[in-house]
């Protein structure tokens, strides 16, 4: 006599087929998701140093990055990223500098440095 085949785990897995079709799927970072989230971050400094060593630079970080953010339109969970890796790279540099120091200085001009790279980058490599 051929053995039986239990049929309640399949019969099981087929009642759970609907349920896991309609879960809603993840959306999938950009391919420069990681170099965003660093431009982001440098922005955040930027917007915390040069008010503190150019105060005659009348560059709003805060500003280019909230026109970064409408022009790449993110879904809420990335925006919110960029959004932490801003507020992180200000709070980097609020929690060190209270004055313009030496390494104020060079870090900014580090950091202006790199934000044009980084957005050079981007543009170059993932620009239509």
């Amino acid at each position: 006599m051929p053995a039986m085949l239990n049929l309640r785990p399949l019969r099981a897995l087929l009642l759970c087929l609907p349920l896991l079709s309609a879960t809603p799927a993840f959306a999938v970072d950009p391919p420069y998701e990681t170099e965003m989230e660093r431009l982001s971050e440098v922005l955040g400094s930027l917007y915390f140093l040069a008010p503190l060593c150019r105060p005659a630079d009348k560059a709003d970080w805060r500003a280019e990055m909230a026109d970064l953010i409408t022009l790449d339109q993110p879904d809420d969970d990335r925006k919110q990223r960029l959004t932490g890796a801003f507020n992180a790279g200000y709070g980097a540099y609020a929690r060190l500098y209270r004055t313009c120091t030496v390494s104020a200085a060079e870090a900014l001009t580090r950091l202006l440095v790199e934000a044009e790279k980084t957005a050079r980058e981007i543009h170059a490599r993932y620009a239509e």
